[in-house]
This record gives structure tokens, C-alpha cells and sequence, in this order.
């Protein structure tokens, strides 16, 4: 539909009486609950249902039988499991489950067998069940109460490695579980104040390879010996000089290696190979590539090996066979979960396209054809419409550049410039990288609002020291990068920087907050999803297995210099200086950012006179992952920018 019918129905619904009180809202979903929101018109939500309607399709495996593949989809009001038995054919749904459920099959049988993974209402208590095709019974595995990740799978699907906080609701202690016997557990190895992920198993089943996690530039590597639970630590290069940080490690074909990804010589996470017997590193496979390499997948028994880089945000996919080292060919995006065809001839993995949603897609190792598995709907959309971003970089106040990618709609000119949402990714140590969302595509193609999503200092996927340019007292120079971000958008003739908001979630709320904070006169308004507003409260009340590893990146409020810094930079302490537009939006059942970070911020912004949004969600937490309620917030994020952004 034209961008201009759009802005008439939003436009026409701030007329005086044209909408009714809100507490009689038809399309707030029960669990929700709002302040001083209008109620959504038929009109408006007719409208958005196409871009609501746009699906992604995520690969979860190949069947053991050889008989199609696995996929992550969604037609009702949870992300489900679906079967899809040949390229393009459709989707067999097979988890009807109440909550957003994950899994993949169970190794070592041909019955079809899964394992799934969910939580209840947002909470993150994720629980491990195994589906029997034949029933259809989803059988609960783990004891339905605490924290579960699940981690390596036996080859043989004779067990599975979990880790679990059940003993104190902090420690993530290690098992071994029978997937075919409820209940059944065994000790592995139980951890103190240790944060250790369990990430692959020998091709015998004897070692585990983990690591403890101490931050996102510190980590130490180790082997597991299963029968006698010996730890042997894996060391650092002799040339490793400070923290080191460790990513991936994925036993080798050969059974003797065990690939690294290591930041130890170099500012990336590069590809090592280490010598088991000797734990010395045999080779350094990627010396060349100025990337992060970010994901390893090993198939044993063909003797193969795919990596993919994350070049400036986008994916590169290589493959090891042998001696053999080569880059395969793929479209501009992001590979992710990639598994090895059954019988070792093709790659399977799920391809994010900033144009285009994320679906199933093949490569077949020989010829180097791609299939593409999926076609997600877009919701009757034509998709020829859709925008790509353009890569931008800009200087910041200390002369740092500052890279970002920029989607601007059609309509935009030096006679027409656009209104400009600024969209800040959380983490803080993750990054944007080019995906497709409807939300954007609504935002550029309807109400002619440009996107621009910067990756602050901070951000990962350039190098070890960008990443921590924002630890702890050097916080707010990421918020001063947003300032520059504002000189940029005024620079360029298409954009209207008088017409300026900000958004982001989780840790990009806290950056909305702070960036309307330090430049309450550049900007229009702001959205904070699941955002933090208080350092100190956070730190408190946040989950307690998260704690110590936050107070890693934030820094430690129980240090009095720290404490300091938090009381003055926290946004709760500065919320008088906010002068523009604040929409609040928040899962009551967060375990990461409590829901009393939005209980603080909203009513302490509402005393400066300014309009303040609230949309609660009982049955969330760190985010809105049922459609109906992030339907009913994507209409409400529209109508707040539409009234304080578009129409200013």
C-alpha cells in the first residue's frame, strides 16, 4: 500500500475523538496492559497485518533418514517445529506446543526423534523434552523448574551433555542425561562462582571440550575426561600476550586435533589447530582472513569441516577437506546452525538476507549448487519492494570511525529528507549485522523513515580492542558516538536531522535512555524495550547466574569508584534532563533486565511533562516473542513514531 494512506490513518486517528479510550483497545492481547496509549484502529492494524504476517524459516537439521529437513517456523502464535521433505515442498508442523519451542533430532536414531527446548512465558528456565513421533507425546526430560542449556549430543544419541543452576539457582553444574530415560542424570562436574560451556564431544565420547566464560575478552579453555572427570586446561599460545579470549572449539575430524578460535595473536578470533597429545598448536588456518571466524561444524565420519567469518557483519562460508582449504559461494548474509547432509555431500544452514527473510537453504559440496529448501511468506508484499542498507562509516569525537549500515526509502531527497530512527543493538558485545526484519521494511516503505543502525564502540566483529572501548567508566563514549551519528544524519541532504529518534532493546534500551539524556534537544523520541535504567538495581536484581558475568562488562557496583560512576551516568539519575517522547516496553517475567527498570524509568520521565508510552506484557520477558503481543507493539511502536517522529 502507498506510504501516504499509511500516514493518513495514523494521522487521522490522533483527530480529536478518533480513537476510543484505551482501556477499551479490541486488540490489546489480555496479557498486555498500557498507559496513556491510544487504542489501535481496525484501519492501522489492517494495514500492518502484511508486514506482521512476514515469517522466517530457521534450519534445525536434516533427517536422519535421509527424508528432508528440520525448520524453525511460525503459523500460529509461537515459532514451532515443522518437517519440509523436498526443496520448496510445504511445511509438516510436528511440535504443537503453547510456547515458543526449539530442537533439532536426536543423533543416532532414524525414527525421527527430537529434542526440544522451551521456557514458560518468557522466563528462560529453559526445560529439554524428547517428542515421540510415533505419539506425539512431548516428554519432559529435565526437572521443569530450573535453568537448563543443553549442550553436544553423543554421536550415537546415547546422551546428551545439559548444565543446570538446580543445586543453587546460580552455579551452572554439568550432567550427562539418558534422552530415553526421564529424570536420569549424571554428575559431570559441579562449579563455584564458574560460568563453563560445554561445547563438544570426542568422536569416542571420552572428552568434553569447554570453556570458562569470564567475559567476552576472557576465557579459558579445557578438556573434560568423562570416566574419571579430570580437567586438563587447554593453555594459550606461548605468544599470547593479556586476557585471551577463546570462541569455538570443535574436535577435528582426525580425532587427534581440536580446532581453536582464539583472539590470542591477533585483534579476530582466529582458526587453530591443536595437537591433543601434545596441546601444543599444530597450524593456524586463517592468518590471512581479517575476520572473526564465528562458527565450526564437523562432520567425523566424512572427514569434513565448515567455517564461516564474519566479514563487516555478513558471512563467508569455507570448507576443509583434507589439506584443502576453500571459500564456497553464497549470497550476501548471515549463515547460521550449519549441519552436514547424512550422507556428507551437502551443508545445510539457515541464510539471513537484509532484503529478503531468513530460510532453509543447501550447498552442495562438489558443484558448489545452492538450494534454497524454504520460501517464507511476506505476507502478500511484493518484495521488490524491499530495501537493502548501504555501508556507512562515520568519525566520532575522538577521531574513532564508527561503522553502521543505512537504509533510506525512495522517498527521500534534499526536497523531501527524511524523518530518521536510529536503532541500537544490545549486548553490548554483539553487533548489527544485515538481516531482513518487516519492521524496518514497514518503517522505510510506509512511513517513509529511514533506519540507520550504528555498531557503537563496543560492538564485536572488529577486533578485540573496538570491543572494549566501552567497558565499565568509559560507558557513555558509545553514547557520544550516537552524537556523532547526529552530525552524520545532519550531513546528509536526504535526512532531516530536526526529525531525529532513537530505539533499541535490552542494552540499546539503556543507550535510547542515554542518548535522550545527553541530547534532549537533537532528538524527537525514543522507544526502550526490556531496557536498563539503573546499573545499580540491574546488577542486584538481575538472574543470579548472570550477575558476575554483567559485572564483568558493566563493571561491579559493589566497587565504591564504580558505584560512582553508575550513579552518575545511570538514567534513572539523569531522567529530568529527558525532554522528548518515551515509549516503555517490557516482559514482566524478564530474567535478564528486571521488570522494575521499567517500573523506575517510565513514571520518573512522566513527571518532565512529556508524553511517556507503557506496554507490559505478563506473559514475557526479555522481549515479546508471541505474535500477539508483538503485533499489538509493532502497532504501537508505529503510532509513537508516526505522532513524534513523522508528524513533528
Amino acid at each position: 500500500m502507498p506510504r501516504l494512506c499509511l500516514s493518513i490513518v495514523l494521522a487521522c486517528m490522533f483527530l480529536p475523538k478518533a480513537a476510543p479510550a484505551a482501556d477499551v483497545d479490541p486488540y490489546r492481547p489480555p496479557a498486555i496492559s498500557t498507559e496513556s496509549v491510544p487504542a489501535v484502529p481496525r484501519t492501522l492494524m489492517d494495514q500492518l497485518r502484511q508486514y506482521q504476517s512476514v515469517r522466517n524459516a530457521n534450519f534445525r537439521g536434516w533427517s536422519p533418514d535421509g527424508q528432508g529437513i528440520l525448520v524453525q517456523t511460525q503459523f500460529g502464535n509461537t515459532m514451532q517445529l515443522h518437517r519440509v521433505y523436498e526443496p520448496g515442498g510445504r511445511r509438516e508442523q510436528v511440535t504443537f506446543l503453547e510456547e515458543p519451542t526449539d530442537g533439532t533430532f536426536l543423533k543416532g536414531t532414524r525414527d525421527g526423534t527430537l529434542l526440544l527446548q522451551q521456557s514458560q512465558g518468557g522466563n528462560e528456565n529453559t526445560q529439554i523434552l524428547r517428542l515421540d513421533r510415533e505419539t506425539g507425546q512431548a516428554i519432559l526430560l529435565t526437572d521443569g523448574v530450573s535453568r537448563h542449556m543443553a549442550g553436544p549430543q553423543a554421536e550415537d544419541g546415547s546422551f546428551l551433555i545439559v548444565a543446570h543452576n538446580a543445586r543453587n539457582g546460580r552455579d551452572m553444574d554439568l550432567f550427562r542425561i539418558d534422552p530415553r530415560v526421564p529424570g536420569q542424570q549424571t554428575p559431570l562436574m559441579e562449579v563455584e562462582n564458574e560460568y563453563w560451556q560445554a561445547q563438544d564431544l570426542s568422536p569416542d565420547k571420552s572428552r568434553l571440550a569447554m570453556t570458562q566464560y569470564v567475559s567476552i575478552n576472557e576465557s579459558y579453555p579445557a578438556l573434560l575426561d568423562l570416566s574419571t572427570g579430570s580437567k586438563t586446561a587447554i593453555p594459550a599460545p606461548p605468544d599470547a600476550v593479556g586476557k585471551v579470549s577463546f570462541g569455538t572449539l570443535a574436535f577435528a575430524p582426525d580425532g587427534k586435533s581440536l580446532y581453536v578460535t582464539t583472539d590470542a595473536r591477533s585483534e579476530f578470533q582466529q582458526l587453530a589447530l591443536l595437537d591433543l597429545a601434545t596441546l601444543e598448536y599444530s597450524a593456524w588456518l586463517t592468518e590471512g582472513i581479517p575476520w572473526d571466524v564465528d562458527a565450526i561444524e564437523v562432520d567425523h565420519k566424512h572427514g569434513l569441516t565448515a567455517f564461516t567469518t564474519n566479514a563487516d557483519g555478513a558471512s563467508d562460508l569455507y570448507m576443509i577437506r583434507g589439506d584443502e582449504l576453500r571459500q564456497l559461494d553464497i549470497p550476501l548474509g548471515i549463515v547460521e546452525s550449519m549441519r552436514f547432509s547424512p550422507d556428507g555431500s551437502s551443508l545445510g544452514f539457515t541464510l539471513s538476507r537484509p532484503d529478503a527473510p531468513a530460510d532453509a537453504y543447501s550447498i552442495q559440496l562438489a558443484s558448489g549448487e545452492l538450494t534454497r529448501w524454504t520460501y517464507s511468506e511476506v505476507g502478500g508484499l511484493n518484495s521488490e519492494r524491499f530495501i537493502a542498507p548501504e555501508r556507512i562509516q562515520f568519525e566520532s569525537f575522538d577521531g574513532r570511525v564508527i561503522p553502521a549500515y543505512a537504509f533510506k526509502p525512495r522517498s527521500a531527497s534534499a526536497d523531501a529528507p527524511a524523518p530518521v530512527l536510529i536503532n541500537i543493538h544490545g549486548g553490548p558485545e554483539a553487533q548489527y549485522r544485515p538481516f531482513f526484519t518487516g519492521f524496518d521494511q514497514l518503517l522505510l516503505n510506509e512511513l517513509g523513515i529511514a533506519v540507520v543502525r550504528p555498531n557503537v564502540r563496543g560492538s564485536a566483529g572488529y577486533g578485540k580492542t573496538y570491543l572494549q572501548l566501552d567497558n565499565a567508566e568509559q560507558r557513555e563514549d558509545s553514547v557520544r558516538d550516537i552524537g556523532a551519528l547526529l552530525d552524520w544524519i545532519d550531513s546528509q541532504p536526504d535526512l532531516d536531522s530536526s526529525r531525529v529518534a532513537v530505539y533499541g532493546g535490552s542494552y540499546g534500551g539503556y543507550m535510547v535512555l542515554a542518548s535522550l539524556v545527553h541530547y534532549p534537544d537533537r532528538l524527537k523520541g525514543g522507544v526502550n524495550v526490556v531496557g536498563i535504567a539503573n546499573f545499580v538495581t540491574f546488577l542486584k536484581n538481575t538472574s543470579e547466574y548472570r550477575r558476575d558475568l554483567r559485572r564483568a562488562e558493566y563493571g561491579d557496583e559493589r566497587d565504591p569508584e564504580m558505584l560512582k560512576v553508575f550513579e552518575r551516568i545511570n538514567p534513572s539519575a539523569n531522567a529530568h534532563k529527558i525532554r522528548s517522547a518515551l515509549l516503555v516496553a517490557h516482559g514482566k517475567n524478564d530474567p535478564r533486565v528486571p521488570f522494575s527498570e521499567a517500573e523506575q524509568i517510565a513514571p520518573l520521565v512522566r513527571q518532565n511533562d512529556v508524553p511517556v508510552w507503557t506496554v507490559y506484557a505478563d506473559n514475557e520477558g526479555h522481549g515479546f516473542a508471541k505474535r500477539d503481543n508483538r503485533d499489538y507493539l509493532t502497532a504501537t511502536i508505529a503510532m509513537f513514531l508516526n505522532e513524534f517522529l513523522v508528524r513533528d
